[in-house]
């Protein structure tokens, strides 16, 4: 394997694992209100774009890379625009145990502990 190729791969390594922290984080606290479905709409579209120019070239690199990213940014919008039962149940599905960041309301709010609650 010569070095192009393996600058390629790290590429991909690179930026598959930029977005694998913002989707973790929103399985484990259902949040996606500081996130902007335009820019990630937009994204999803460029790396589609991208996975059909790495198709086209028969470029794995290219393929893998985009095929991941893509998959990671499209889930991250499609959080973004479910509508908060639907994205805790996707959520819960995928991780059932939220962690205490999570600001949900109704029944399934966690408490939070420096709240002094009354009897």
């Amino acid at each position: 394997m010569d070095w192009i190729t393996v600058t390629g791969y790290l590429a991909a390594l690179c930026s598959v694992t930029a977005f694998t922290p913002q989707a973790w984080k929103i399985i484990k606290t259902r949040d996606t209100s500081s996130i902007s479905a335009l820019m990630y709409g937009i994204n999803v579209l460029g790396f589609a774009v991208w996975l059909t120019y790495g198709i086209l070239r028969n470029d794995w690199a290219l393929i893998i890379t985009n095929v991941l990213i893509l998959a990671l940014s499209a889930f991250i919008l499609l959080m973004t625009l479910l509508p908060r039962a639907r994205k805790d149940a996707v959520a819960n599905a995928l991780d059932p145990t939220p962690s205490s960041t999570q600001r949900s309301v109704g029944p399934t709010a966690l408490v939070d502990p420096k709240v002094k609650r009354s009897k």
